[in-house]
């Protein structure tokens, strides 16, 4: 059995009087509060990205049957898409990507009220969809993309192409990848006349700002404590998987979980 990992050794800061801790905190507000305009500019630039028409119609097959694209909206005039990293055959899900999804369900009622809906996409069939959903626990519309070319076009599906070449396009530029399923977001806004745009995607690090989890963390002390890891999620499992025997492996890359 590997051993755990040895906690941080964090060197203490200056302990000082109440006076000075005063003193310090309010000089590091001032540095939050640019945080948070930048932060507000960003989103605004994000908000004025050009959009482009999608032309392509995308089936999915869904709990109730088949969905297109403009069905998944729900009424709503704004999509949100979470790429779930299942694929075709795997047992399981990406531990990753369960860690995003289980921030997902608490945030979709609010959603709703601002004319958002938010579903979740995968490559995988939805009968090995709806088994993994269930033994997650969630609630959230998860729908399989199986039979479209919807994965491929939003960068998130190594074709066969890319894996015989070892490079996959990810992130708007080529790389090494070691999973053929890959996460993302992609936003969507349907218009009175029924035509769609995909108004903006995001990858990677990108998606950092949608874990509520790391958000906690970063307000700790030891914050998310993954510098020794060679692989900075190495230490997330399926919250079904935490217990006594909990390990982490901090030289562990990451592996692409197993085919059923």
């Amino acid at each position: 059995m590997e051993p755990r990992l040895e906690k941080s050794k964090m060197d203490h800061p200056r302990i000082v009087s109440p006076p000075e801790w005063l003193a310090a905190r309010k000089e590091l507000l001032k540095k939050e509060k640019e945080f948070s305009k930048l932060r507000d500019e960003l989103s605004r630039l994000r908000r004025e990205m050009p959009w482009e028409k999608v032309e392509k119609a995308y089936t999915f097959d869904g709990p109730k049957g088949k969905e297109s694209l403009a069905e998944l909206f729900g009424g709503r005039s704004q999509l949100i898409v979470y790429h779930f990293m299942l694929g075709p055959d795997w047992k399981e899900g990406c531990p990753s990507c369960s860690f995003i999804s289980d921030h997902i369900d608490g945030s979709v009622v609010h959603l709703a009220a601002r004319d958002v809906r938010l579903v979740v996409v995968s490559r995988a069939p939805l009968a090995q969809i709806e088994a993994f959903k269930k033994r997650m626990g969630w609630r959230f519309h998860w729908v399989s993309s199986s039979v479209t070319d919807f994965n491929y076009d939003y960068q998130v599906s190594m074709t066969k192409e890319e894996l015989e070449k070892g490079q996959v396009y990810y992130n708007y530029s080529m790389q090494q990848f070691p999973s053929e399923e890959r996460p993302g977001t992609s936003v969507f806004y349907r218009d009175g006349s029924g035509n769609i745009f995909h108004t903006y995607s995001s990858y990677a690090r990108g998606l950092d700002i949608l874990i509520g989890a790391y958000n906690w963390l970063d307000l700790t002390p030891k914050g998310r404590d993954e510098e020794g890891l060679k692989h900075g999620m190495a230490w997330v499992r399926h919250h079904d998987k935490y217990g006594e025997g909990y390990q982490v492996d901090a030289k562990a890359e990451y592996v692409q979980p197993a085919k059923a």
